[in-house]
């Protein structure tokens, strides 16, 4: 199952196990079932520490439980976690066996504090880049708190429980029972919705922080630049993030970020926020920011009710997915509605699908999917793709895709359950129409995080914060920088560099307004 050079990768990973474990395999007769008993077999293999027995009494086969000797298994992959999954799999049997995991002692702390029962079960592909992450943070909560448990589940394996369930997005969690979330979690997100208390705790603590010279609100590329620009001033920095990494946490592959021939978003993300915490930057995340009031100093307010104070601000809220806004769209987001083929694609093979969108994210969405789903139709609202040439003569060569351009989407259809077909009305006849489907990939653009700021900002009409050269904006002390903002490309790289613009100014203006008269 595991290649020579896995295999001695592995090995040394073993090699760190503090402590016996178990791996409990609950099996049947399926070809998959004996694929995950050659993996189990191999792992055990490989370490004394690694013991296999194969008489779990798990409901789901085939699966597998991570346990220490004589405990019943608190997590469960049901599936074989290759892929994205396997590095779940290996902090699974590193942190069941004593290896301390790489988070703040306080996320510790807060995860053995939790009380009662919290039965996990998350839905993966192993295709997904943003379900590894949803994955590790609930393994390491069973690992922590016996009161946690944690089920993987591989949707392309076990499709009838998909669809018995209405599964339609990844990664989607339950908890005991119930709907809990669907998409990327951090740990620190995950907390914060079971733990009730967490929000009036963070709310205290940041409403006794002193003033700040510099607050960045955003923590994405350009947010992370700012800060770090603005701490090696030596001055007081903060830095309060909806989510740390942004839009970038979204990204799979990044192939034009400039000395780095490859990366993934992810990845990136934790670079960044690493890179930050090396200096002394107040970082405030998981804090979404409601209102700005202009003044000296200048106030952020905060969703959970606190208020911050700063003599500068810079801005760096990136964008979002734009949304069809059409009817039906909401009603059926994660239910055939999705926004990343990467994710979510596998869910539909060999169904229909749709992708709304024709520049080069449109165009590529369209080329993964065909080739796992039945069918392919893009729609195009004007009359002419704009993705590369070579894209669309990929495109163009693939059996199972239809192109329609010169279509305006004016609803999604559903059964009250999930999405059964998308209409749209020819622009050059007039005709309304519709096409049967299972699935729709919405791939338009981005949205800026501004809607806080109207009324405060000066906003141009597509809601950007309008800046000049330095990227300063119409209110004194502040500056905005990134995919926020009126900059006409949004690339991550320029991100950085306009995030570093914005702070180099937010300290040009501090000098000279607190210089002497």
């Amino acid at each position: 199952m595991l290649d020579a050079n896995i295999k001695t990768q592995l090995k040394a990973y073993l090699e760190k196990l503090q402590r016996p474990i178990e791996l409990v395999a609950s099996l049947d007769d399926s070809p998959k079932a004996g694929e995950l008993r050659e993996l189990l077999t191999d792992i055990a293999e490989l370490s004394p520490k690694v013991a296999l027995r194969e008489n779990g009494k798990h409901a789901l086969r085939p699966s597998f439980g991570v346990a220490e000797p004589g405990e019943a298994p608190r997590i469960h992959f049901a599936g074989i976690p290759m892929g994205h999954e396997f590095t779940s799999l290996v902090l699974a049997l590193l942190q069941t066996g004593g290896h301390p995991p790489k988070v703040d002692q306080a996320v510790i702390d807060q995860i053995k504090a939790l009380t009662g029962r919290f039965e996990f079960e998350t839905f993966i592909s192993l295709s997904c880049h943003n379900c590894p992450d949803v994955v590790q943070a609930l393994n390491l909560m069973a690992v922590l708190n016996p009161g946690v448990s944690s089920t993987m589940i591989d949707g392309a394996l076990f499709q009838d429980l998909v669809n018995e369930r209405k599964i339609m997005a990844v990664p989607t969690v339950s908890l005991n029972g119930e709907a809990f979330g669907q998409g990327r979690m951090t740990i620190e997100e995950i907390l914060a919705k079971v733990d009730t208390g967490a929000s009036a705790r963070a709310a205290e603590e940041i409403g006794k922080k002193e003033d700040f010279d510099v607050l960045v609100i955003g923590g994405g590329p350009a947010g992370a630049a700012a800060a770090i620009y603005a701490a090696r001033k030596g001055i007081r920095t903060g830095i309060v993030a909806e989510r740390f990494g942004g839009q970038v946490m979204d990204t799979l592959g990044i192939e034009n970020f400039i000395s780095v021939k490859e990366t993934e978003g992810p990845k990136l993300a934790a670079a960044l926020e690493q890179h930050v915490k090396q200096y002394e930057v107040d970082v405030m995340n998981l804090q979404k920011a409601t209102r700005l009031v202009a003044g000296d100093p200048i106030e952020i307010q905060l969703e959970n009710g606190a208020t911050l104070r700063s003599k500068s601000v810079i801005l760096s809220t990136g964008a979002r997915w734009r949304e069809m806004n059409v009817p039906g769209e909401k009603e059926y987001k994660a239910k055939g509605v999705c926004f990343c083929p990467h994710c979510d694609g596998p869910l539909f093979k060999g169904k229909r699908v749709a992708v709304i969108g024709g520049g080069n994210s449109g165009v590529e969405a369209a080329i993964d999917l065909a080739g796992i789903v039945s069918h392919v139709t893009l729609l195009e609202f004007a009359d002419t793709l704009r993705a590369d040439a070579v894209l669309q003569k990929k495109l163009n060569s693939l059996p199972n895709v239809t192109v329609i351009k010169s279509a305006l989407t004016t609803e999604v259809t559903g059964d009250g359950q999930k999405v059964t077909g998308i209409r749209y009305k020819d622009r050059v006849s007039g005709a309304e129409k519709l096409v049967e489907l299972e699935g729709i990939f919405v791939q338009i653009g981005l949205l800026p995080n501004t809607d806080w700021l109207k009324g405060t900002i000066e906003l141009s009409d597509r809601g950007e914060v309008i800046i000049d050269a330095k990227g300063a904006t119409s209110v004194p002390g502040v500056f905005a920088a990134g995919d926020c903002t009126t900059v006409p490309y949004k690339q991550i790289i320029i991100a950085m560099g306009a995030g570093a613009t914005a702070s180099l100014s937010a300290f040009d203006h501090l000098i000279r307004s607190s210089a002497p008269a």
